[in-house]
């Protein structure tokens, strides 16, 4: 029963901090990234990850709309269409950021 009673964070309270912060105003050095704070500092890896997310997202929805229009499922299918929609959109997006992250904006 005595351990239940003592603070759960003193052995973290006593730890030194870890270094300093890469970005001013953000504590434990976490990168700005290329827009969308995910840590990513190359443009590089950011195209890589948006060509990625898009092929994934396509594929997924072309199987999908291969197995809605067999059986007849119309307004999944839409919804499928809807969904490819916003993979394009966000595709999009992460191409605007990179050629932001590669012109030095």
């Amino acid at each position: 029963m005595a351990d239940q009673d003592h603070d759960l964070w003193a052995e973290f309270d006593n730890l030194e901090p870890a270094g300093p912060d890469l970005v001013e105003g953000r504590p434990g050095g976490v990168s700005q990234g290329f827009g969308l704070r995910t840590g990513v500092r190359s443009a590089k890896v950011a195209l890589g990850f948006a060509i990625y997310a898009l092929a994934l997202g396509t594929t997924t929805v072309l199987i999908g709309a291969i197995v809605f229009a067999g059986q007849g499922e119309w307004l999944l299918l839409g919804l499928l269409v809807l969904i490819e929609a916003v993979f394009v959109y966000g595709f999009r997006q992460l191409l605007r950021q990179v050629r932001n992250r590669r012109a030095g904006l």
